[in-house]
């Protein structure tokens, strides 16, 4: 446990020197980033099927029990909500889990039991109630994402360390395969607002645009299956600055001129960008 300039709580993994929301800190990042954005109340208010939640990078749990807390917190009854959190590393959640640490980390025993919950994840791989069933896939994110059948995501929460830490998870490949398992209508959101990371996501076959400001991040980053899910879409402007960075896509794709020239021309043709002119992009 670290203690942040704003004087919160977090996580920071030893073996690569990496600290889970490092910005405004645990609860407002789990908020900002990831909840908030994704309308998880007013999804879960809808009527219909089961919604899957596809927690990637479970970490401190962070994420995955404040998404449970806005689903065992509804007064009146919707569609249940799932979350299936991967990860391949426990013992961040087993640190979280701790006494001197859980209030810090969102896993309070008061109100709804994020503890308990957080508890029988760790214990037997799962937690069931009413309203949520929340699940545990551990090992490789690569073959477990592999395995998911297609059109099965509503949600995804893109929670996983950086390009620097983990490169292999962050390729225009993986974004691929994501983009597979997500239905209609579904949406990303990461913490990462880098040019790679969004190029990534659009040679991978999303609509891409810019996510909320949290803590020392001016931006982050929500994909979608359809642009008019998003309520700020990029523009002509950011494609000026694909076009001028020493780092425009994922590390996948070569660095040849010849390369580089193809994927700035796919990202160019992506359908979101059609009919913009300078005045509206």
């Amino acid at each position: 446990m670290v203690t942040l300039p704003n004087g919160l709580r977090a996580i920071r993994e030893l073996a690569c020197g990496e600290v889970m929301h490092p910005g405004a800190g645990p609860l407002v990042e789990a908020e900002s980033v990831y909840v908030t954005p994704s309308r998880l109340a007013s999804r879960l208010g809808e009527p219909g099927e089961p919604l899957v939640l596809l927690d990637v990078g479970l970490g401190a749990a962070t994420n995955a029990i404040t998404a449970w807390q806005v689903s065992e917190a509804r007064a009146v009854p919707g569609r249940r909500l799932e979350i299936v959190s991967f990860e391949h590393d426990l013992d961040a959640l087993r640190l979280a889990l701790e006494p001197d640490n859980a209030d810090a980390l969102g896993l309070t025993r008061t109100g709804p039991d994020a503890h308990a919950a957080a508890s029988a994840l760790l214990a037997d791989g799962r937690h069931e109630t009413p309203r949520t069933l929340w699940r545990l896939c551990l090992g490789d994110f690569r073959e477990a994402l592999a395995a998911l059948p297609d059109a099965c995501a509503d949600v995804v929460y893109w929670d996983l360390f950086s390009p620097r830490t983990a490169p292999a998870l962050w390729t225009v490949s993986m974004f691929k395969s994501l983009r597979r398992v997500c239905r209609e209508g579904a949406t990303v959101h990461t913490y990462s607002a880098s040019t790679s990371t969004r190029s990534g996501f659009l040679l991978g076959g999303f609509a891409v645009g810019v996510g909320a400001r949290t803590g020392d991040r001016d931006e982050t980053t929500v994909a979608a299956t359809r642009p008019e899910d998003l309520a700020q879409p990029l523009g002509l402007s950011w494609l000026g600055r694909v076009a001028r960075s020493s780092v425009p896509f994922p590390n996948d794709v070569p660095a040849e001129p010849a390369a580089r020239a193809d994927a700035l021309a796919r990202v160019r043709a992506c359908p979101q960008f059609s009919g913009l002119d300078e005045a509206t992009g």
